[in-house]
């Protein structure tokens, strides 16, 4: 079984074959049309010119004009050229020196296709002489009759051009085939080299050691584009990898924590016997906990499920402004301990449709997010609006606000700032990443900013539900 470096290198071979052995074909016929054609021109000059001085020869005997012996030097037109005349039944009236005794044939299906036609007829003589020969026949008139003049040249001259050039082209065919073909060797064995050097480094790279990246071969081409994807494809795998590991991380000692109160509190309670309130009081604190992991691992689940694709949104989607709705009045309780009001905004577009479960917990993320940080006496803005594509949901608490450094790090899972941890509100840092996760799997994005007047403002753009219908 060939490889793929050898599989190219044999299709590259059998290109260059099949284009060297068509050119040179195709450059041997176009010479052979050649050197036959000025042959067939000289046979055919010569027979016009014995044509023409017969047409002159008014009552003299028929005669092949040559040059007397000794009178004049010997004309390269007329020499090794077989000429011989003939009347229209085949009888041989005259004939060059050169022939002797022999004859050009002349059969009578050549006299009558040239009595008929009066045109010239080529043919080739193959067994004629000791040599193959090229014969041309000319209709003619001599002294009023007709007559045919037969002019007739050996083929070794033409046969011998074409052998040379034969061999020529077989030699430069030769060269070429070599020449090109070791060029193609030695241009694979770099092309693959180089991909070689991918490979063993690519099979070195692990979850342990992805910080390390393939060889870049230093060229712009279609290998070097190669190895700058998968070096970015390795910069998305670490980053996901890290990301898990602090996920991981994360989870493991947000989980470890209640767990580890929960059985403080448990070994505490269960190391002398004590009051039935006491038992009471410690069941209420290890239920908060229980609660509290509960809420971790259903967070937990539901960003699992959106890393995975599965966003889980079905149902008829219910206008914006009920769905706000909704949610405070759920959230009223809450507000109502911290002595907070809502104020809500809704223009006349606010009834527009959008994805209800997943939407319905972002917006009590939001809010629940901005009552832990809301002062007594203070007040949550929620505005609904919408333009030409989506949907747009503000919350806007009066607290302290968020640090400019802590923004970036905002949506990120696990991130608690500085304030959040100074003060006494609860939570493990899920919600925000959370509600990012679930309006990103939708289309859409949240910013979170700081209002001039003092709060946090966290804005929700959500892609229109009818929009996905009508596309």
């Amino acid at each position: 079984m060939l490889n793929f470096r050898q599989r190219l290198v044999l299709t590259h071979w059998t290109v260059i074959v099949v284009i060297v052995a068509c050119s040179a074909f195709a450059g041997w016929w176009q010479l052979s049309r050649l050197v036959h054609g000025q042959l067939d021109a000289a046979l055919l000059a010569l027979a016009e010119t014995e044509a023409g001085m017969q047409a002159e020869s008014h009552g003299q005997p028929v005669r092949v004009h040559e040059r007397p012996p000794g009178s004049a030097p010997p004309s390269l037109v007329r020499l090794d050229r077989l000429v011989q005349i003939v009347n229209a039944r085949g009888e041989v009236l005259s004939r060059s020196a050169n022939l002797g005794d022999a004859s050009l044939p002349a059969p009578p299906a050549l006299l009558a296709e040239l009595a008929s036609g009066g045109q010239e007829v080529f043919q080739t003589l193959p067994n004629f002489g000791e040599e193959p020969m090229r014969m041309v026949s000319l209709p003619a008139m001599a002294n009023g009759k007709p007559v045919v003049i037969q002019v007739a040249g050996s083929l070794d001259d033409v046969h011998g051009v074409l052998e040379s050039a034969t061999i020529l082209f077989g030699i430069m065919a030769a060269l070429l085939l070599a020449a090109v073909g070791a060029a193609g060797v030695v241009l694979t064995r770099r092309t693959f080299r180089g991909i070689n050097d991918v490979v063993k480094q690519a099979q070195l790279i692990g979850d342990a050691n992805l910080g390390e990246r393939l060889p870049h071969p230093g060229a712009s081409d279609e290998i070097g584009q190669l190895v700058d994807t998968l070096n970015a494809m390795l910069d998305r795998l670490e980053h996901a990898f890290d990301q898990q590991r602090r996920f991981t991380a994360d989870a493991s000692h947000e989980l470890r924590s209640p767990l580890s109160r929960l059985r403080t509190e448990i070994e505490v309670t269960l190391r002398r016997p004590r009051e039935s309130q006491e038992y009471v009081d410690t069941l209420r604190s290890c239920l908060d906990e229980v609660g509290r992991l509960t809420r971790l691992i259903e967070e937990l689940l539901v960003l699992a499920r959106f890393d995975a694709g599965q966003d889980g949104a079905a149902g008829e989607p219910p206008a914006l402004n009920t769905l706000v709705a909704e949610t405070l009045l759920r959230a009223g309780p809450a507000a109502r301990d911290r002595q907070v009001d809502f104020v809500v905004h809704n223009d006349a577009a606010a009834g527009a449709r959008v994805a209800h479960a997943s939407v319905s917990l972002v917006l009590a993320n939001l809010v629940d997010n901005a009552l832990k940080f809301s002062p007594r006496g203070g007040k949550i803005t929620v505005d609904c609006a919408t333009d030409a594509q989506d949907a747009l949901l503000k919350v806007a608490d009066e607290g302290p606000g968020i640090p400019q450094d802590e923004l970036p790090y905002l949506f990120d899972r696990f991130f608690r700032g500085a304030g959040a941890r100074a003060s006494d509100a609860e939570g493990v840092g899920l919600g925000l990443a959370l509600s990012q996760s679930i309006i990103h799997a939708q289309g859409g994005h949240i910013e979170a900013a700081n209002a001039p007047g003092g709060g946090a403002v966290f804005t929700v753009r959500i892609p229109l539900a009818h929009q996905e219908s009508d596309a």
